[in-house]
This record gives C-alpha cells, sequence and structure tokens, in this order.
C-alpha cells in the first residue's frame, strides 16, 4: 500500500489578502465607472467621455485653446487618437485647429462657440452623474482621501502633472 504524499501548498507570487481584495474592488471600478459614463454621455449629447474631456479642457483653458501636444497629456491620449477625435468634433463645428502663432511647429485646438455651448450643456448631466456614482456614498474625509489616494496612483503611473480645472475659473 502507497501512502500519499503531503500536500504540500506552492506559495504563489502576487496579491492576497486585503490588497487582493482591494485590486478587486479598484478593478471592478476601473471597468465599470467608464462604461457607465460613456452611456450617460452618448445617450444625452452624443460624445464619449473621451470626447467631453477633451471638450471641458478646453473650455476650461485660457481662451479656449490648448495646443494639441498638452491636450494630448492632459487625455493620457497619443496624437494620433487625439487627432482623430479632434477630426470628429471639428466635424460637429465644436472645435477648430489653428497653426500656433507663438510657434509654427504647435497646432492649437480651439473651442468654438457651439462647443461651449454644447459643453456648457452637456456638463450638469455629466457630473450629476459623477456626484451620484461617485461621491454619493462617500463623506467629505473619503472624497478629500480618494483625491489623494488617485494623484499617488497616477503619479506612479506617470509623473508628469495631470489635468486640473484651472482655479477659480467657471466650468460651463
Amino acid at each position: 500500500m502507497r501512502v500519499a504524499a503531503p500536500r504540500v501548498r506552492s506559495h504563489r507570487p502576487g496579491l492576497s489578502g486585503d490588497r487582493l481584495a482591494a485590486w478587486a474592488s479598484v478593478a471592478t471600478l476601473v471597468e465599470r465607472l467608464p462604461a457607465a459614463l460613456d452611456a450617460q454621455l452618448q445617450r444625452d449629447s452624443g460624445l464619449s467621455h473621451y470626447e467631453h474631456g477633451l471638450l471641458f479642457a478646453l473650455d476650461t483653458a485660457p481662451d479656449r485653446t490648448l495646443r494639441m501636444s498638452t491636450l494630448a497629456g492632459y487625455a493620457s491620449s497619443t496624437l494620433s487618437r487625439l487627432s482623430r477625435a479632434i477630426s470628429r468634433l471639428e466635424k460637429q463645428g465644436w472645435v477648430r485647429r489653428e497653426v500656433d502663432p507663438t510657434d509654427g511647429r504647435f497646432t492649437l485646438a480651439v473651442l468654438t462657440d457651439d462647443g461651449h455651448t454644447h459643453v456648457a450643456r452637456s456638463t450638469p448631466a455629466h457630473h450629476a452623474l459623477v456626484e451620484e456614482l461617485v461621491f454619493g456614498s462617500l463623506t467629505e474625509a473619503q472624497v478629500r482621501q480618494l483625491a489623494e489616494i488617485s494623484a499617488r496612483i497616477a503619479t506612479a503611473i506617470d509623473p508628469t502633472a495631470p489635468w486640473a480645472p484651472a482655479s477659480g475659473r467657471p466650468t460651463s
């Protein structure tokens, strides 16, 4: 008669315990939130979340104008992806491109008056959904913690400064 060898649990490297549970929550959030935001924006304004973000960044920029390279950085996007999105927004009459008069090597994205009107109309419902989905179940202390934690993770991924709204500037 053979005696079975005792089973030895092999230790798998990786996440476990609280870190695995936290990662499962973050991964689920990263999958669900963009889909919910896209669905609302598409339904209400014909924009993807990415496109709305571009319009919003332009709307809050000085003179509603940014260099394409700066806008790509804010959107964590390649210039190619940004260019395709800007082309779509140009066809709608919401954005135009101009050569940067201070340095002809750069192209500017400029929000048109129609683009400003469109982002001003689409932003309140979008912000209401963000308020409901992201902030609705958090305390003010948790909101501050979320901001700090998110900034730390974003900086660990890419140390360049992320987009932030211009202080004191209206968002509509």
